[in-house]
This record gives C-alpha cells, structure tokens and sequence, in this order.
C-alpha cells in the first residue's frame, strides 16, 4: 500500500537534505582524515557529538548554518563520539555537545553543551579572527 502524499514529503525531505550546506560543508571527521585536517593551515571547528544526544541534535542546524557563513574561513568537522571513541578520550571529551578548535594540529579552544547559535558564532569568529595560537 502506498501513500501519494507520504512519498511526496519524502520525496521533498530527501532533495533537501541533499542541497543542505551540511553535505558540502561539513566533514565527518575519522582516525583516517582527523590529524591531516587539524594540521592544515586552516582552523578546525570539530563539532564532537552523538546519535542518541539530544543537545547534539538541537546544535546541528546552528553548526550547518555557521558552516555556510564561515565556508573558507574555517572547516567544520563533526566527530561521532560512539563511532570514533579514540579521538574522543584523546582530546579528553566527556561531555557532548563539545565544540573544539584546532589549529596546527592542536586543540586551542572548546565550549561544552548547547551555547546557542550566538555564542557558538563568537566562539567560531574568535577562531577565524584571532591568532594563530592562544596562549
């Protein structure tokens, strides 16, 4: 049994999701990728989340949206914590949603929990504007 409508909202849902800035824009970040994208000139944002969270989940349209207004400036990535466990013990991430930035391969700046979208643009601007390093 099909339903016309059902398959038209899906239908929708599954071509935006395909045009969301997200796809584009973001990394999903791996052991395989993770160490060659925090070293690179550029700053990393690692949005380090999970499935099951919800905070994670309200955080993710407000990171898809900073990834479009930061594109070139900064690149976005987003760790599964349950999917690559190791990179989380390493950077010591106990708490999700965690938000880090790296730069030259190492993390310079984080922010825990679900900040809002205007703390979550300072703390990505201060990144982008700031020095190479923070002391």
């Amino acid at each position: 049994m099909s339903d016309p409508d059902l398959e038209k909202i899906l239908s929708e849902r599954l071509r935006k999701a395909s045009q969301s800035p997200r796809s584009e824009q973001i990394v999903k970040l791996s052991e395989s990728n993770f160490e060659q994208l925090a070293s690179s000139e550029k700053p990393l944002f690692v949005d380090f989340w999970a499935e099951w969270c919800g905070p994670c989940r309200m955080m993710e349209p407000v990171v898809e949206k900073l990834a479009g207004k930061y594109s070139g400036k900064i690149a976005i990535g987003k760790l599964n914590v349950d999917e690559q466990p190791s990179l989380a013990t390493k950077y010591e991430v106990f708490s999700i949603p965690t938000f880090m930035i790296f730069k030259h391969g190492k993390p310079v700046d984080a922010l825990i929990g679900a900040v809002g979208e205007s703390m979550l643009d300072k703390f990505i601007q201060k990144a982008v504007s700031g020095p190479a390093v923070y002391t």
